[in-house]
């Protein structure tokens, strides 16, 4: 990305503003394994005790792409890096996925416009409202 990019675009990384703030004001204190790194501000305050908590993510911004174990540090749910707190994962537990929507992968129910917009017929058990007949 080139430096202008960095300077001004947000949706797309950390701009540098957002670096330099983060290096000064704040203490990484881990990653996950996407490549967001988490920071925790050096001082408490900010509405907090524990202080103010920031991702930098290792791309796109989007919320989606925080793992649930650093989303409840990131809110607060607990003091402790998820790394240390945590039990490892169980073995049917399935990876988190960042939000689908808008793309080739996102569900579409059967009826909706991208598999064809044709729904089962109905099963006869709707009766619609009729306002004269409710009084």
């Amino acid at each position: 990305m080139n430096i202008l990019a960095k300077i001004f675009t947000w949706w797309d990384g950390a701009t540098i503003g957002t670096s330099l703030f983060s290096a000064r004001n704040g203490k990484a204190v881990g990653e996950d394994v996407l490549g967001n790194k988490y920071y925790q501000a050096k001082k408490p305050g900010s509405g907090h005790p524990a202080g103010q908590r920031w991702v930098i993510y290792n791309g796109a911004n989007d919320a989606s792409r925080v793992p649930p174990e650093w989303h409840g540090w990131l809110h607060h749910s607990f003091d402790e890096i998820p790394e240390s707190y945590l039990p490892p994962a169980r073995i049917w537990e399935k990876e988190p996925s960042g939000n689908l929507t808008g793309t080739a992968q996102a569900y579409r129910p059967a009826g909706a416009l991208e598999k064809g917009g044709h729904r089962a017929a109905a099963t006869g058990d709707y009766e619609s409202w009729n306002p004269a007949e409710a009084e």
